[in-house]
Protein backbone atom coordinates (compact mmCIF):
# COMPACT_ATOMS: atom_id res chain seq x y z
CA UNK A 1 0.00 0.00 0.00
CA UNK A 2 2.80 2.41 0.88
CA UNK A 3 4.51 1.73 -2.46
CA UNK A 4 1.32 2.45 -4.38
CA UNK A 5 0.71 5.72 -2.49
CA UNK A 6 4.27 6.83 -3.25
CA UNK A 7 3.89 5.98 -6.91
CA UNK A 8 0.62 7.84 -7.15
CA UNK A 9 2.35 10.90 -5.73
CA UNK A 10 5.03 10.58 -8.36
CA UNK A 11 2.41 10.23 -11.09
CA UNK A 12 0.85 13.43 -9.83
CA UNK A 13 4.25 15.09 -10.20
CA UNK A 14 4.41 14.01 -13.84
CA UNK A 15 0.98 15.49 -14.47
CA UNK A 16 1.82 18.77 -12.74
CA UNK A 17 5.12 19.14 -14.60
CA UNK A 18 3.54 18.87 -18.05
CA UNK A 19 2.90 22.56 -18.58
CA UNK A 20 6.36 23.46 -17.33
CA UNK A 21 8.08 20.95 -19.59
CA UNK A 22 6.29 22.30 -22.64
CA UNK A 23 7.68 25.79 -22.08
CA UNK A 24 11.29 24.72 -22.56
CA UNK A 25 11.49 23.99 -26.27
CA UNK A 26 15.33 23.87 -26.13
CA UNK A 27 14.96 20.79 -23.99
CA UNK A 28 12.59 18.99 -26.35
CA UNK A 29 14.05 15.63 -27.27
CA UNK A 30 12.73 15.21 -30.77
CA UNK A 31 14.83 12.28 -31.78
CA UNK A 32 15.09 8.66 -32.82
CA UNK A 33 16.11 5.89 -30.45
CA UNK A 34 16.11 2.16 -29.97
CA UNK A 35 15.94 0.01 -26.85
CA UNK A 36 16.85 -3.66 -27.01
CA UNK A 37 17.61 -6.89 -25.18
CA UNK A 38 20.11 -9.66 -25.83
CA UNK A 39 18.54 -12.79 -24.33
CA UNK A 40 21.82 -14.72 -24.54
CA UNK A 41 23.97 -12.26 -22.58
CA UNK A 42 21.27 -10.72 -20.40
CA UNK A 43 22.19 -7.23 -21.61
CA UNK A 44 19.67 -4.42 -21.99
CA UNK A 45 20.58 -1.45 -24.18
CA UNK A 46 19.57 1.98 -25.37
CA UNK A 47 20.92 4.20 -28.15
CA UNK A 48 19.76 7.48 -29.64
CA UNK A 49 20.66 10.48 -31.78
CA UNK A 50 19.04 13.92 -31.78
CA UNK A 51 19.38 17.57 -32.71
CA UNK A 52 19.39 18.46 -29.02
CA UNK A 53 22.25 19.42 -26.73
CA UNK A 54 23.38 16.72 -24.28
CA UNK A 55 20.24 14.65 -24.80
CA UNK A 56 21.89 11.55 -23.38
CA UNK A 57 21.66 12.84 -19.81
CA UNK A 58 17.86 12.84 -19.66
CA UNK A 59 16.31 10.54 -22.25
CA UNK A 60 16.51 7.04 -20.75
CA UNK A 61 16.56 5.01 -17.56
CA UNK A 62 17.67 1.41 -17.19
CA UNK A 63 18.34 -1.18 -14.53
CA UNK A 64 20.28 -4.35 -15.20
CA UNK A 65 18.12 -7.43 -14.85
CA UNK A 66 14.93 -5.35 -14.86
CA UNK A 67 14.18 -3.05 -17.80
CA UNK A 68 15.16 -0.16 -20.06
CA UNK A 69 12.90 2.84 -20.70
CA UNK A 70 13.18 5.57 -23.34
CA UNK A 71 11.25 8.81 -22.83
CA UNK A 72 11.49 11.48 -25.52
CA UNK A 73 9.66 14.19 -27.50
CA UNK A 74 8.62 16.50 -24.63
CA UNK A 75 10.50 14.21 -22.29
CA UNK A 76 9.79 13.81 -18.62
CA UNK A 77 12.41 11.71 -16.78
CA UNK A 78 9.79 10.80 -14.21
CA UNK A 79 8.62 8.18 -16.69
CA UNK A 80 11.90 6.38 -16.13
CA UNK A 81 11.88 6.78 -12.35
CA UNK A 82 8.27 5.73 -11.92
CA UNK A 83 8.39 3.11 -14.66
CA UNK A 84 11.23 1.19 -13.08
CA UNK A 85 9.50 1.26 -9.70
CA UNK A 86 6.25 -0.03 -11.19
CA UNK A 87 8.08 -2.84 -12.96
CA UNK A 88 10.01 -3.69 -9.81
CA UNK A 89 6.66 -3.88 -8.00
CA UNK A 90 5.51 -6.54 -10.46
CA UNK A 91 3.67 -4.67 -13.21
CA UNK A 92 4.06 -5.62 -16.86
CA UNK A 93 5.50 -2.98 -19.22
CA UNK A 94 2.06 -2.37 -20.74
CA UNK A 95 0.35 -2.01 -17.38
CA UNK A 96 3.08 0.33 -16.14
CA UNK A 97 2.90 2.46 -19.27
CA UNK A 98 -0.90 2.63 -19.15
CA UNK A 99 -0.75 3.73 -15.50
CA UNK A 100 1.76 6.50 -16.24
CA UNK A 101 0.13 7.77 -19.41
CA UNK A 102 -3.30 7.83 -17.78
CA UNK A 103 -2.02 10.09 -14.99
CA UNK A 104 -0.07 12.48 -17.25
CA UNK A 105 -1.82 15.58 -18.62
CA UNK A 106 1.11 16.08 -21.01
CA UNK A 107 0.86 12.59 -22.48
CA UNK A 108 -0.08 13.77 -25.97
CA UNK A 109 3.39 15.24 -26.42
CA UNK A 110 5.32 12.32 -24.95
CA UNK A 111 6.96 9.35 -26.61
CA UNK A 112 7.79 6.43 -24.32
CA UNK A 113 8.98 2.85 -24.86
CA UNK A 114 9.60 0.11 -22.30
CA UNK A 115 11.38 -3.24 -22.64
CA UNK A 116 11.81 -5.56 -19.68
CA UNK A 117 14.30 -8.35 -19.05
CA UNK A 118 11.70 -10.92 -20.15
CA UNK A 119 11.44 -9.29 -23.57
CA UNK A 120 7.99 -7.79 -22.97
CA UNK A 121 7.42 -4.38 -24.59
CA UNK A 122 5.10 -1.40 -24.50
CA UNK A 123 5.22 1.93 -26.36
CA UNK A 124 3.31 5.17 -26.60
CA UNK A 125 3.55 7.95 -29.18
CA UNK A 126 1.43 10.95 -28.32
CA UNK A 127 -0.67 12.39 -31.16
CA UNK A 128 0.82 15.85 -30.67
CA UNK A 129 4.45 14.76 -31.11
CA UNK A 130 6.07 16.40 -34.13
CA UNK A 131 5.71 14.59 -37.43
CA UNK A 132 6.90 12.26 -38.70
CA UNK A 133 6.42 10.20 -35.58
CA UNK A 134 5.90 6.57 -34.72
CA UNK A 135 7.19 3.48 -32.98
CA UNK A 136 7.67 -0.19 -33.76
CA UNK A 137 8.25 -2.97 -31.23
CA UNK A 138 9.63 -6.25 -32.49
CA UNK A 139 11.22 -9.26 -30.85
CA UNK A 140 13.52 -7.96 -28.10
CA UNK A 141 13.48 -4.33 -29.24
CA UNK A 142 11.46 -1.15 -29.70
CA UNK A 143 12.40 1.56 -32.19
CA UNK A 144 10.79 5.00 -31.94
CA UNK A 145 11.18 8.50 -33.26
CA UNK A 146 9.60 11.86 -33.89
CA UNK A 147 10.44 14.89 -36.04
CA UNK A 148 11.77 12.38 -38.57
CA UNK A 149 12.21 12.60 -42.32
CA UNK A 150 9.56 9.91 -42.69
CA UNK A 151 8.55 6.34 -41.81
CA UNK A 152 11.58 5.03 -43.70
CA UNK A 153 13.77 6.17 -40.80
CA UNK A 154 12.02 3.86 -38.38
CA UNK A 155 11.88 1.06 -40.95
CA UNK A 156 15.63 1.25 -41.56
CA UNK A 157 16.38 1.23 -37.85
CA UNK A 158 14.19 -1.82 -37.19
CA UNK A 159 15.32 -3.79 -40.25
CA UNK A 160 19.00 -3.23 -39.56
CA UNK A 161 18.70 -4.30 -35.95
CA UNK A 162 16.73 -7.42 -36.85
CA UNK A 163 19.29 -8.51 -39.46
CA UNK A 164 22.41 -7.95 -37.35
CA UNK A 165 24.22 -10.68 -35.43
CA UNK A 166 26.78 -8.35 -33.79
CA UNK A 167 27.06 -7.76 -30.03
CA UNK A 168 24.21 -5.66 -28.67
CA UNK A 169 26.12 -2.35 -28.53
CA UNK A 170 27.27 -2.67 -32.15
CA UNK A 171 23.78 -3.72 -33.26
CA UNK A 172 22.33 -0.59 -31.68
CA UNK A 173 24.85 1.70 -33.35
CA UNK A 174 24.29 -0.02 -36.69
CA UNK A 175 20.57 0.67 -36.33
CA UNK A 176 21.25 4.35 -35.63
CA UNK A 177 23.55 4.59 -38.66
CA UNK A 178 20.81 3.13 -40.85
CA UNK A 179 18.22 5.52 -39.45
CA UNK A 180 20.46 8.51 -40.12
CA UNK A 181 21.19 7.30 -43.66
CA UNK A 182 17.43 7.13 -44.24
CA UNK A 183 16.96 10.80 -43.32
CA UNK A 184 17.10 10.86 -39.54
CA UNK A 185 15.97 13.90 -37.56
CA UNK A 186 14.85 16.59 -40.02
CA UNK A 187 16.46 19.28 -37.84
CA UNK A 188 19.94 17.79 -38.12
CA UNK A 189 22.31 16.17 -35.62
CA UNK A 190 24.00 17.19 -32.37
CA UNK A 191 24.05 14.56 -29.61
CA UNK A 192 24.01 10.78 -29.24
CA UNK A 193 24.37 8.16 -26.51
CA UNK A 194 24.79 4.46 -25.94
CA UNK A 195 23.95 2.60 -22.72
CA UNK A 196 24.33 -1.12 -22.00
CA UNK A 197 23.32 -2.50 -18.59
CA UNK A 198 23.65 -5.94 -17.07
CA UNK A 199 23.58 -7.08 -13.47
CA UNK A 200 27.03 -6.74 -11.82
CA UNK A 201 28.68 -6.04 -15.20
CA UNK A 202 29.86 -2.52 -14.34
CA UNK A 203 32.86 -1.16 -12.47
CA UNK A 204 34.26 -3.68 -9.97
CA UNK A 205 30.94 -5.53 -10.02
CA UNK A 206 29.22 -2.78 -8.05
CA UNK A 207 27.46 -1.20 -11.04
CA UNK A 208 25.27 -2.56 -13.80
CA UNK A 209 26.51 -0.10 -16.45
CA UNK A 210 28.69 -2.16 -18.75
CA UNK A 211 28.85 0.63 -21.35
CA UNK A 212 27.81 4.24 -20.82
CA UNK A 213 29.13 6.67 -23.44
CA UNK A 214 27.61 9.83 -24.85
CA UNK A 215 28.28 12.70 -27.21
CA UNK A 216 26.81 16.01 -26.06
CA UNK A 217 27.66 18.33 -28.98
CA UNK A 218 29.26 17.21 -32.24
CA UNK A 219 28.93 17.71 -35.99
CA UNK A 220 28.98 13.92 -36.47
CA UNK A 221 27.72 12.46 -33.20
CA UNK A 222 27.34 8.90 -34.46
CA UNK A 223 30.90 8.83 -35.79
CA UNK A 224 32.14 10.13 -32.45
CA UNK A 225 29.94 7.67 -30.54
CA UNK A 226 31.43 4.74 -32.44
CA UNK A 227 34.93 6.07 -31.69
CA UNK A 228 34.06 6.07 -27.99
CA UNK A 229 32.66 2.56 -28.18
CA UNK A 230 35.87 1.39 -29.87
CA UNK A 231 37.84 2.98 -27.05
CA UNK A 232 35.69 1.14 -24.51
CA UNK A 233 36.16 -2.15 -26.32
CA UNK A 234 39.91 -1.54 -26.48
CA UNK A 235 40.05 -0.97 -22.72
CA UNK A 236 38.07 -4.16 -22.13
CA UNK A 237 40.65 -6.05 -24.21
CA UNK A 238 43.45 -4.59 -22.10
CA UNK A 239 41.75 -5.94 -18.99
CA UNK A 240 41.79 -9.33 -20.66
CA UNK A 241 45.47 -8.91 -21.58
CA UNK A 242 46.30 -8.19 -17.94
CA UNK A 243 44.58 -11.39 -16.85
CA UNK A 244 46.73 -13.37 -19.28
CA UNK A 245 49.87 -11.64 -18.01
CA UNK A 246 49.02 -12.57 -14.43
CA UNK A 247 48.48 -16.19 -15.47
CA UNK A 248 51.80 -16.24 -17.35
CA UNK A 249 50.25 -16.70 -20.80
CA UNK A 250 52.21 -14.05 -22.71
CA UNK A 251 51.20 -15.37 -26.12
CA UNK A 252 47.52 -14.74 -25.45
CA UNK A 253 48.34 -11.49 -23.66
CA UNK A 254 50.08 -10.31 -26.82
CA UNK A 255 47.09 -11.26 -28.95
CA UNK A 256 44.75 -9.32 -26.67
CA UNK A 257 47.04 -6.26 -26.59
CA UNK A 258 47.33 -6.24 -30.38
CA UNK A 259 43.55 -6.52 -30.70
CA UNK A 260 43.15 -3.59 -28.27
CA UNK A 261 45.60 -1.49 -30.30
CA UNK A 262 43.87 -2.32 -33.57
CA UNK A 263 40.40 -1.62 -32.19
CA UNK A 264 41.43 1.87 -31.03
CA UNK A 265 44.82 2.93 -32.48
CA UNK A 266 44.51 6.31 -30.74
CA UNK A 267 44.36 4.68 -27.32
CA UNK A 268 47.82 5.34 -25.86
CA UNK A 269 47.10 2.88 -23.05
CA UNK A 270 46.88 0.10 -25.62
CA UNK A 271 50.36 0.97 -26.90
CA UNK A 272 51.74 1.04 -23.35
CA UNK A 273 50.20 -2.36 -22.63
CA UNK A 274 51.58 -3.72 -25.88
CA UNK A 275 55.04 -2.45 -24.95
CA UNK A 276 54.68 -4.15 -21.58
CA UNK A 277 53.97 -7.52 -23.17
CA UNK A 278 56.83 -7.13 -25.63
CA UNK A 279 59.17 -6.19 -22.78
CA UNK A 280 58.21 -9.32 -20.87
CA UNK A 281 58.89 -11.36 -24.02
CA UNK A 282 62.29 -9.65 -24.42
CA UNK A 283 61.24 -8.21 -27.79
CA UNK A 284 63.11 -4.94 -27.25
CA UNK A 285 62.72 -3.35 -30.68
CA UNK A 286 58.96 -3.93 -30.75
CA UNK A 287 58.59 -2.66 -27.19
CA UNK A 288 60.51 0.55 -27.94
CA UNK A 289 58.40 1.16 -31.06
CA UNK A 290 55.23 0.81 -29.01
CA UNK A 291 56.59 3.13 -26.31
CA UNK A 292 57.46 5.74 -28.91
CA UNK A 293 53.93 5.66 -30.31
CA UNK A 294 52.42 5.87 -26.82
CA UNK A 295 54.43 9.05 -26.18
CA UNK A 296 53.42 10.56 -29.53
CA UNK A 297 49.77 10.05 -28.67
CA UNK A 298 50.17 11.29 -25.09
CA UNK A 299 53.24 13.48 -24.40
CA UNK A 300 52.87 12.80 -20.67
CA UNK A 301 54.06 9.26 -21.38
CA UNK A 302 57.45 10.60 -22.46
CA UNK A 303 58.06 11.69 -18.87
CA UNK A 304 56.54 8.85 -16.89
CA UNK A 305 57.30 5.71 -18.90
CA UNK A 306 61.13 5.98 -18.66
CA UNK A 307 60.65 5.79 -14.86
CA UNK A 308 58.61 2.59 -14.99
CA UNK A 309 60.75 -0.31 -13.67
CA UNK A 310 59.54 -2.53 -16.49
CA UNK A 311 60.78 -0.10 -19.14
CA UNK A 312 63.94 1.33 -17.54
CA UNK A 313 66.23 -1.34 -19.09
CA UNK A 314 64.69 -0.69 -22.51
CA UNK A 315 65.30 3.04 -22.42
CA UNK A 316 68.84 2.50 -21.15
CA UNK A 317 69.59 0.05 -23.96
CA UNK A 318 68.40 2.63 -26.47
CA UNK A 319 70.70 5.36 -25.15
CA UNK A 320 73.77 6.16 -27.29
CA UNK A 321 76.80 4.28 -26.06
CA UNK A 322 79.95 6.31 -25.26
Amino acid sequence: MKIRVALLCLLSAVSNSAAIAQEFDWNQLSTFSIIARDPETGELGFAFQSKAFAGGNRISDAKGGLAVIAHQAVSDPMYGVIGLELLRAGMTPQDALDEMVRGDEGRNRRQVAILDIQGRTAAWTGPNCSDWKGHHCGTNYCAQGNTLAGPQVLDAMAETFENSKAPLAERLLGALDAAQAAGGDVRGVQSAALLIVKQLAGAAGFSDRAIDVRVDDHKQPLVELRRLLNMQRSLDMLTEANRFIRSGDLKRALQAAIAARDRSPENDNAWVALAGVYARMDSKAEALTALKRASELNPANAHRLPLDPLFVPLYRSAEPQP
